[in-house]
């Protein structure tokens, strides 16, 4: 997965580990928490993003344990960031 091309109709600002996605063509706001604001990012930041090095790329930005727990909020984040938009299929 990667980011989409930017689109001048979003409009991402950030507080400290929070962001609010707004998109003024169709008037969505997205709130992105810590961890979904990291995986945004942690994606943006590769060439390409695969569902099974997620839980292991949190865990490091995060300098936590990587756990099962983790793991699967990291592909439910994944998901969420997928079916609003921010990511797209590479």
């Amino acid at each position: 997965m990667t980011l989409p091309p930017l689109s001048p109709s979003r409009l991402l600002k950030v507080w400290g580990d929070e962001a609010v996605v707004y998109d003024t063509e169709s008037g969505d706001t997205h709130y992105l928490n810590p961890l979904t604001l990291a995986l945004y990012r942690i994606c943006g930041e590769r060439a390409s993003c695969r569902a099974t090095d997620l839980g292991a790329a949190l865990a490091a930005h995060f300098e936590v344990e990587e756990t099962p727990q983790l793991e699967e909020r990291a592909v439910e984040a994944f998901d969420s960031l997928c079916r609003i938009g921010l990511l797209a299929a590479a």
